[in-house]
């Protein structure tokens, strides 16, 4: 994380007696908050694949679940009003020193006006934080043209179709199903559509 962001962060582990674990990557989440139980204290793990942003914003995003939970117990939704409200109050000391580049800055403003599930699921922010990744050889679905043939992770291969609502309609050369992918999926260009 940003070097100005670990003292804060640093406060509220010890604050929260919460145990804070760097994880290795998950594919469906960047981050996880599990509540006390038993005799276990709170704890919080977040991918160690983010890039320095896009890890605070998701160390804040956990935080926030946990001072819902401390709040609210289970008595409320996951990412409901409460949260909404705690994630807002908790980036404001970030956003106030400027940790954030200006462009990545103002994706952040944008997105606290109704913070969702994930930072993942708005575009303008997933972008401006990905702008930030060390990757060289990957590509986002979104910058390629359509007809272009990709691989992902796995080793499967796609085509890349037309766009639905937000996603795009892929086939899977290698079964023939039909996927829907975020336009941000990040993938190994084979060869360009025409």
């Amino acid at each position: 994380m940003p070097p100005e962001a670990a003292p804060v962060i640093a406060k509220w582990i010890d604050y929260f007696q919460c145990e804070f674990k760097i994880s290795k990557s998950r594919a469906t989440k960047l981050g996880d908050y599990r509540h006390p139980f038993k005799q276990l204290g709170h704890k919080i793990s977040v991918n160690n694949n983010l890039n320095t942003y896009a890890f605070l914003v998701t160390t804040v995003h956990e935080f926030a679940h946990l001072l819902t939970w401390n709040d609210h117990r289970n008595k409320v939704k996951p990412h409901g009003e409460e949260w909404k409200v705690n994630f807002k109050r908790m980036m404001k000391p970030f956003l106030e020193k400027q940790v954030f580049p200006a462009d990545l800055e103002l994706a952040i403003t944008s997105y606290l006006n109704n913070p969702s599930a994930s930072s993942c699921t708005d575009l303008k922010l997933s972008r401006a934080l990905k702008r930030y990744d060390m990757l060289a050889d990957h590509t986002r679905l979104e910058e390629i043209p359509r007809h272009s043939v990709f691989s992902i992770k796995d080793g499967r291969r796609f085509k890349k179709g037309e766009q639905l609502r937000k996603r795009f309609r892929c086939e899977c050369l290698d079964n023939g199903n039909i996927y829907l992918f975020s336009p941000l999926a990040e993938v190994l260009v084979l060869s360009t559509g025409t």
